[in-house]
């Protein structure tokens, strides 16, 4: 499967080995879930497995692909997204979210985060979690919350369309842990999703077995028909009653979601 001798623009020649990296990262975006073993991505790629093993560790190793959890399977990473939306993913996030989740902190006084969707987690983006004086968490931008048993993650996957949805839960069905588990209980995965869109809201009450303390609501974010992300609010179990997040907590939280959206959108398209 070799490739034909190096081209040349104008006085250079065009680096092979660049072209080759970024044929196996577009057949990874276009498997199902971003994720893929090395012989579907060499079959996709028309290259041998060699090649395409040492071009996926050096992608991991600048940190564009990771080691799924089933042996010789890679899947994208957050950097594949930061390079496909370039600055225009950055700008939402640090010129829209961040300035209107600091001018909410007084009036939901509880830490909010910010999550996006990466292979079936979502992953804090901005957290207001160092400004609230009720966070009992500090460091969590980059911090993978797990889809299924999150507030945040519900909301998301509440919130999207049929596709995404079973595009998500495919690469979480594939997984050998909780996870995996609960995304094949597909009567429990119809029941969570019922419930948040009823409610209105997501809500988690320490599902998460490393939170356990903790409870949260989210809200999806939406630019236009896009969906961006999800909001949350995080706190003690049982530190806020039903009544105070049904009727304070998530409509002011639905408002900052609201919010971001509406100046997230023309900086992202709709």
């Amino acid at each position: 499967m070799r490739s034909g001798p190096p081209t040349t623009t104008g006085q250079y020649k065009t680096v092979r080995g660049l072209s080759r990296g970024l044929a196996v990262l577009r057949a990874l975006n276009q498997s199902a879930g971003g994720i893929a073993t090395i012989s579907e991505l060499a079959q996709a790629c028309s290259m041998h497995r060699t090649t395409v093993k040492r071009l996926l560790e050096t992608l991991r190793t600048d940190g564009f692909v990771r080691h799924s959890d089933r042996e010789g399977q890679y899947h994208l990473t957050f950097e594949v997204r930061r390079l496909s939306e370039g600055f225009e993913d950055e700008a939402w996030v640090s010129e829209v979210a961040g300035p209107a989740m600091r001018e909410a902190v007084g009036r939901i006084v509880w830490p909010c985060d910010l999550a996006t969707p990466e292979a079936g987690f979502m992953v804090v983006r901005e957290s207001t979690h160092r400004l609230s004086a009720l966070s009992q968490h500090r460091a969590m931008i980059g911090e993978q919350l797990p889809m299924l048993v999150t507030a945040a993650g519900r909301a998301y996957l509440a919130a999207c369309g049929d596709g995404e949805r079973e595009a998500l839960l495919e690469l979480l069905r594939r997984r050998d842990d909780r996870w995996g588990e609960l995304a094949r209980d597909d009567a429990w995965v119809r029941r969570t999703i019922r419930e948040t869109l009823r409610r209105g809201h997501a809500y988690n009450d320490g599902e998460w077995i490393r939170e356990a303390a903790f409870a949260a609501i989210a809200v999806p974010v939406v630019a236009g028909r896009r969906l961006i992300g999800a909001v949350n609010m995080v706190f003690p179990k049982a530190a806020v009653s039903r009544h105070d997040l049904d009727a304070r907590f998530a409509p002011a939280l639905a408002r900052l979601a609201r919010a971001i959206g509406r100046g997230a959108k023309p900086l992202i398209g709709d």
